[in-house]
């Protein structure tokens, strides 16, 4: 492989790494702020013990989603610094607002939420975990409007003096017909997630604690997590449908490409199995919904679905247009021989996302089913569903982001730049190699420490109850210490 692959091998890597404590740290700041407020407004020590043991997990995955978060940034420098040359101007902003404001507001917060028990007033202390979660939300989108510059350049003006795309309408970038679908779809998706995790983690500690006090309250938070993933999956399926026809709208090709559709078609159907050509001609599908694919591009049933035969020469007519508009400083970054993303990858990972996705509404659908007039699961099947619920959603997230950038190459910023003109000129293979190696091995060890820490504090259980002390009585000249 050349340097262009591998670094986008590394990139994959550790942004994948990263994603998966992504939305676990959204989903599960927003679960913990309601936890607490409902400490405060019925007093229920359940809602406390429940605060703090969720408050533990949602601390180490924080932990860890910052530390492999880091890595991202020195990506771009080391390997694409053509790429940061050529969109700097762009990607300055939203990614100076997310440091500035949104990350410092939840490390802010989320050490005064953390060392605040009985420091501050209970209102002021459970409002800091709101203002945590409002943090995680307000950097998804900073990050989520640069990368949506990606798949829909807005708000710029190329320079061909610097040749560079630089900012003409911050605005528009903010406000980017795919930001303002993918990042209600990506909010969600992470309120799925931060649910299924409540509600795996209650439904373990519920069957284990079976005969004892801790029951209901266990019962109490894998309730409350299946009920809030349910009701996330349909804001997920609601805004995926529109995410749908705006990606049929801007990025024809990655359409054509998550069904293998290779001629133009109506009543174009979607195939649940389907086999390909070794050459990537043609495709036969096994298992197949008509109509269903033309819904969910353009919303009819009958509606007109281009395939990829056509779409290879209307991309290369695209970039020709942008070649003939801006010159051979643009030419050399938009001209190459074939526009086709890698069919199968596309292919799998749309449904791969979309069947993680509706497994985790089926598994808490079966839980509220079973749990029903008081009863407790029993049967190794459910120890299963509390280990595998939690997950499912993490990797339908992760395979929805593959789907994403995969699905758009050969451009990295669709129509102006193709990726293999993106990559650092002076990186060799062999030294992206090195830093490769060395990331994943590092990430393997934080893998191990993220999921010793996690079980271990997962099979100890909440805490046993202890009356908050007030903060009137608290030694300002005390140290602080970690609350837990």
């Amino acid at each position: 492989m050349d340097a262009v692959d591998v670094a986008r091998w590394q990139f994959a890597i550790t942004t994948v790494y990263h994603f998966l404590f992504v939305p676990i740290t959204i989903g599960m700041s927003l679960i913990v702020a309601i936890f607490h407020t409902q400490w405060l407004r019925t007093r229920n020590p359940e809602y406390l013990r429940l605060t703090k043991f969720y408050g533990k997990l949602f601390i180490i995955n924080f932990a860890l989603g910052l530390v492999t978060g880091i890595v991202q940034e020195f990506q771009f420098g080391m390997n694409w610094s053509d790429y940061s040359r050529f969109v700097g101007d762009i990607f300055g902003a939203p990614l100076a607002f997310e440091a500035l404001l949104a990350f410092f507001l939840e490390s802010t917060f989320i050490g005064i939420w953390v060392f605040g028990w009985g420091r501050i007033p209970e209102k002021l202390h459970a409002a800091c975990m709101w203002l945590v979660h409002i943090g995680t939300v307000l950097s998804a989108y900073f990050i989520l409007a640069a990368n949506s510059f990606m798949q829909n350049p807005v708000g710029y003006r190329f320079n061909p003096e610097t040749g560079r795309a630089e900012m003409a309408d911050f605005m528009a970038v903010l406000t980017n017909k795919v930001q303002l679908v993918t990042f209600p779809h990506v909010i969600f998706s992470a309120y799925m997630v931060g649910g299924a995790v409540v509600m795996g983690v209650g439904l373990w500690l519920m069957r284990k604690h079976a005969t004892t006090d801790d029951e209901p309250m266990y019962r109490k938070a894998t309730r409350f997590g299946a009920i809030f993933a349910l009701v996330a999956s349909l804001g997920v399926i609601v805004t995926g449908d529109i995410q749908g026809k705006i990606m049929t709208e801007v990025q024809p090709m990655k359409m054509a490409a998550a069904e293998g559709l290779y001629e133009t078609t109506t009543n174009a159907p979607f195939s649940v199995l389907s086999i390909g050509s070794l050459d990537g001609s043609e495709a036969t599908r096994i298992i197949e919904i008509p109509g269903l694919l033309s819904f969910l591009g353009t919303g009819t049933w009958d509606g007109e679905v281009e395939g990829i035969n056509e779409l290879r020469v209307s991309e290369r007519a695209m970039a020709e247009k942008v070649a003939e508009q801006y010159g051979p400083e643009v030419a050399a970054l938009v001209l190459v021989d074939d526009y086709t993303p890698m069919i199968p990858l596309a292919y799998w990972s749309f449904r791969f996302m979309m069947g993680l996705g509706f497994a985790t509404m089926a598994a808490a659908a079966a839980t509220l089913w079973a749990m029903r007039k008081n009863r407790v699961p029993h049967g190794s099947v459910w120890t299963w569903v509390a280990i595998l619920t939690p997950l499912a959603p993490v990797f339908a997230n992760s395979w929805g982001w593959i789907f994403t950038e995969a699905g758009r190459q050969p451009w990295i910023v669709y129509g102006l730049m193709t990726t293999s003109t993106g990559v650092s000129p002076s990186v060799s293979a062999t030294e992206v190699w090195v830093s490769m190696i060395a990331y994943t091995l590092v990430y393997a060890v934080l893998a191990v420490i993220e999921i010793k820490l996690f079980l271990t504090y997962v099979r100890r259980g909440a805490d046993p109850f202890e009356d908050p002390a007030d903060h009137a009585d608290a030694d300002e000249d005390a140290p602080l210490q970690f609350a837990y």
